[in-house]
């Protein structure tokens, strides 16, 4: 099983280095890294060029574009398309694996449950230190306001050719609109992996200011919307509602691997 690991960036040369860092690090030896650059006007690609030879001299297939996009999901489909492995996932350019077992654990939960996606937990940081530990939980139904963690949710290829790619008109909230099609909607199956697979840098598309957040309520409902599902009158409240005990479990959570 190959797992294609796609980072979407522009200018990130200030934690591009350690997002790909921690993909190099994986002792899981079938990857494939593609980094989908949005013409970035900084130093990012100058840094994404350097680990060229790295990654060749440890058989890692290693991809990198820089050209201008639509904004993060358009990037993040440009690599879909691109990639060639049994399974995908989605790591930040300020984010970062966060063990170097992150992608045998992928691996072996995938061949074991047989599943077709799959999720784990993500620590959330500012300055390194835990902001909000995101536990996935068990599956459940999207109604409760309940949802995988996106940066640590791996889908098989065949799933996406199948059911679909990011949708570009549902705004900051595409990511919850691509899980609520294929869990909620199309009913593909899923796993929970309880182990924390990614570390996230606090801020983000999604979480940067109050318009923003306004917008992204409304971009909750659009995603049932679009998929012909009627969205209970208080999921999208149930689901901002959720994070409130991910600030507090945050206290009792250590990063072990920096």
């Amino acid at each position: 099983m190959t797992i294609s690991i796609i980072t979407v960036c522009y200018n990130s040369e200030q934690t591009i280095a350690r997002t790909i860092e921690s993909v190099l690090a994986q002792d899981y030896p079938h990857l494939e890294y593609i980094i989908i650059d949005g013409a970035s006007t900084d130093n990012t690609m100058e840094i994404v060029r350097k680990y060229e030879d790295t990654f060749r001299k440890k058989g890692v297939q290693y991809i990198t574009q820089s050209e201008p996009d639509k904004g993060i999901y358009d990037a993040m489909n440009k690599g879909i398309q691109k990639s060639s492995g049994d399974v995908i996932g989605i790591i930040n350019s300020d984010d970062r694996l966060a063990e170097p077992n992150v992608l045998s654990s992928v691996a072996e939960c995938f061949e074991r449950h047989n599943c077709d996606t799959l999720y784990g937990n993500i620590i959330i940081a500012n300055n390194n230190k835990p902001y909000r530990y995101w536990r996935g939980g068990k599956p459940r139904t999207f109604r409760y306001g309940w949802m995988p963690p996106h940066p640590a949710f791996f889908v098989k290829k065949e799933i996406y050719t199948r059911y679909g790619i990011f949708r570009l008109d549902c705004g900051v909230n595409a990511d919850y609109e691509l899980m609520l099609r294929l869990l909620e909607k199309e009913k593909v199956s899923t796993h929970w992996l309880d182990k924390t697979l990614t570390i996230m840098s606090a801020g983000g598309t999604s979480d940067s200011g109050l318009s923003t957040r306004i917008k992204s309520i409304d971009d909750n409902r659009k995603a049932w919307l679009v998929n012909n599902m009627q969205c209970p009158p208080l999921t999208v409240y149930l689901k901002k509602l959720r994070k409130l005990p991910q600030f507090i479990t945050a206290k009792f959570i250590k990063i072990t691997h920096k």
